[in-house]
């Protein structure tokens, strides 16, 4: 099984958000956009929880989703040393629950708080005709000086990676996931897995790890961190949004069991689960070689690999195609 099969092909994706972006002006590989608003600059992201929507709805919890909802778009801000803000919310659904919204509410508040940031307000619409169930997305705007912003140009070959680790699957990817773990069987998210007295569904509702604690680090004058990548939607082919050089992980971090349930079940080539997951990476910091070890013990990580002259990403000798 693969990610297309799975029902989502990256590459249609991808060329989908580039007919988009090419009539509104828009683009790039940014985390987030940014616009100038007097001496600082701020920056907008937006992003929701994707195909988790589904696991909550399976097993009827939905009070940690919106920790997901707030770490997705506050995670892409800290990719470009962007302190998040605000947030607010957008809440679809197909008819009212007051359990449900009042466990999303749960689930946001919770998120905010783990992000520090305020959710000033939000949306919910009732559309039947337009979801079957419900969804959930939102957005943040941060701020930061100009001379803050990390935005990958000095990045350069010789440079070291370092992996903060992730605390399972994140909020991207459910689609492969959810499949290959179950099958299509909602009943299957109530087995527990073989290593953790836990469900399948719990471990697919683990909340996304929030890494706001970076930005100390990131905005330390003892660092010189010149890229990141937060390890989301692709896996580790984000790092080709750092800079245009070649990406090599030759001592990734250590995946969660999780990962190799869905590569048994799903029959999942490395290479593809390294496309689509995090596998126990959730960001990357592309400092000096000198500085790496240090940055490394600062963030809880370890140094995974480095940067060379070229293109494309390379984990544990498989390139990564886009």
């Amino acid at each position: 099984m693969d990610y297309a099969e799975a029902g989502v092909d990256i590459d249609e994706s991808d060329e989908a958000v580039a007919a988009l972006a090419a009539r509104i002006g828009g683009g790039g590989d940014e985390y987030a956009g940014l616009f100038e608003h007097g001496d600082d600059l701020l920056a907008l992201t937006t992003d929701g929880v994707g195909t988790k929507i589904l696991v909550a709805e399976a097993v009827d919890d939905y009070s940690t989703i919106g920790i997901d909802c707030i770490a997705m778009n506050v995670n892409d801000l800290v990719a470009m040393n962007v302190e998040p803000l605000a947030f607010v919310d957008y809440l679809v659904v197909e008819e009212p629950d007051d359990r449900v919204s009042a466990e999303i509410g749960e689930g946001l508040a919770e998120g905010a708080e783990r992000a520090d940031v305020r959710v000033v307000g939000g949306e919910t619409a009732v559309m039947p005709e337009v979801v079957d169930g419900v969804d959930l997305a939102g957005s943040c705007v941060g701020a930061a000086s100009p001379e803050d912003v990390v935005d990958g140009e000095d990045v350069e070959a010789g440079d070291a990676l370092v992996g903060v680790p992730s605390n399972g699957v994140h909020s991207n990817g459910l689609t492969l996931a959810r499949k290959a773990l179950t099958g299509g069987d909602a009943e299957r998210y109530d087995e527990e897995v073989p290593y953790a007295e836990a469900t399948v569904g719990e471990e697919l509702l683990k909340p996304t790890r929030i890494y706001t604690d970076l930005l100390d680090v990131m905005r330390d004058d003892a660092y010189d961190v010149r890229g990141t990548a937060h390890i989301t939607g692709g896996g580790f082919t984000n790092l080709e949004r750092v800079a245009e050089m070649r990406f090599v992980v030759d001592s990734p971090l250590p995946a969660q069991p999780v990962f190799d349930l869905i590569a048994e079940r799903g029959e999942v080539a490395d290479d593809e689960m390294y496309r689509t997951f995090n596998m126990g990476t959730g960001f990357v910091l592309v400092v000096p070689d000198d500085d790496a070890d240090s940055v490394a013990d600062a963030v809880e990580g370890d140094v995974i690999g480095h940067v060379e002259e070229g293109e494309g990403v390379v984990v544990d000798g498989m390139g990564l195609d886009t």
